[in-house]
């Protein structure tokens, strides 16, 4: 069956997620991407993703009319619920605490800080159950919670002569694999901030990635100053 423009780009957003995850190299990415855009049929297609899974669950088919799943930090999220915590909190006082890496978060994670600091990174983190409550008190000092963007957070603390909140997630969305996450707890003369990114590797890949895609999409003739903003049509090549 021939394949659609639509179905070409679902394709590279799934080779552009695998190189976030570290899954492909730059060499075999910019490879797998020139041959999507020029393919012509989905037997084409569907060898270039067929050894890169979605998050739980195979790659979508390429004929199907739902768009890319969102991965990155967010991958095989069933296989990061569940197991033992390795911890249950976090406590500061004249000083501070970490929490990053690989870890497990228990079930319910709670961290205090006076007069010092503490931060609780998610984003490589695994989870106890897929409901969790972080419980944040900060007298005279400050919490960070770094989140990847697809997890679910549910923030509801309060702040009194003090910052009790959550930034923009403007780097993705959230997905339904992803567990719940509940932050709440005080802020007194002191904050909580929660903030949503991804880890650096990541967003280096990701920037490579849209470099490679980019140069890739000139030699073919995909962009160009007849293309515009919005990216325009597919040159046929004969």
């Amino acid at each position: 069956m021939r394949a659609s423009d639509a179905e070409r780009e679902r394709i590279a957003e799934l080779l552009r997620e695998a190189v976030a995850e570290g899954r492909l190299q730059m060499d075999e990415f910019e490879q797998r991407l020139e041959t999507a855009y020029t393919a012509r049929t989905h037997g084409e297609l569907e060898p270039l993703v067929r050894d890169l899974p979605a998050p739980g669950t195979a790659v979508a088919p390429v004929g199907s009319s739902a768009p890319a799943p969102l991965r990155g930090s967010a991958a095989n999220w069933p296989a990061r619920i569940g197991g033992t915590a390795t911890s249950k909190g976090g406590f500061a006082l004249w000083g501070g605490f970490n929490r990053r890496g690989r870890w497990t978060v228990g079930r319910k994670f709670t961290a205090f800080a006076m007069w010092g600091g503490g931060e609780i990174d998610l984003r490589e983190a695994d989870f106890e159950d897929r409901e969790v409550v972080i419980r944040c008190f900060a007298i005279m000092g400050g919490l960070h919670v770094t989140a990847p963007p697809e997890l679910n957070v549910d923030v509801r603390g309060v702040g009194i002569m003090g910052g009790f909140g959550e930034g923009p997630n403007e780097d993705g969305e959230t997905v339904p694999e992803a567990p719940r996450v509940t932050i709440t707890g005080l802020a007194l003369m002191g904050g909580v901030g929660v903030e949503r990114k991804r880890t650096k590797a990541e967003r280096r890949r990701l920037k490579e990635a849209a470099e490679a895609e980019r140069a890739v999409r000139e030699r073919q003739g995909l962009d160009g100053p007849d293309q515009g903003q919005g990216g325009g049509g597919r040159k046929e090549l004969g």
